[in-house]
């Protein structure tokens, strides 16, 4: 499928810069490029065994736990979901090399996703939070989750 438009000048001024690129990446058919959505996130975050979501602060959050302890938010105006990684090394490898940025509010090792980030890259970066919290559960609350592989 082409493109109605050969340059970004020929875009109109809202479609410049990286969320108008995605919003026509989605409009033509190609979704590797396209912002997820609060829905897609939280539709993933609820696919973990276990997982609750709650507000714990009120406002609108949506705070993703398993087993009482937190593995992803999403906020109400910064635009992404913030994950824990396993350190604050890993973290600011991950910063370094653009897959998100410091997550405001969290601990050094959280890490905020941009909606704008590839879907699989979110879900790995999900799924791998989930499986740190997990892990760090006591035994018998572990036994009571299924395993989500």
């Amino acid at each position: 499928m082409t493109l109605w438009y050969q340059t970004r000048r020929s875009l109109p001024r809202v479609l410049r810069g990286r969320a108008g690129l995605a919003i026509l990446a989605r409009l033509n058919g190609n979704p590797e490029h396209c912002p997820m959505t609060r829905e897609e996130l939280n539709a993933i975050c609820a696919g973990m065994p276990g997982a609750e979501v709650s507000d714990p602060w009120g406002g609108g959050h949506d705070a993703w736990k398993v087993g009482g302890k937190m593995f992803a938010c999403i906020g109400t105006k910064t635009p992404g979901i913030a994950v824990k990684t396993d350190s604050v090394e890993t973290a600011q490898m991950l910063i370094d090399a653009g897959i998100g940025t410091r997550a405001p509010y969290f601990h050094r090792s959280w890490l905020l996703i941009p909606w704008d980030t590839a879907p699989d890259e979110v879900r790995h970066r999900i799924e791998t939070s989930y499986r740190l919290i997990r892990d760090k559960l006591p035994r018998r609350v572990r036994a009571a989750l299924t395993d989500p592989t």
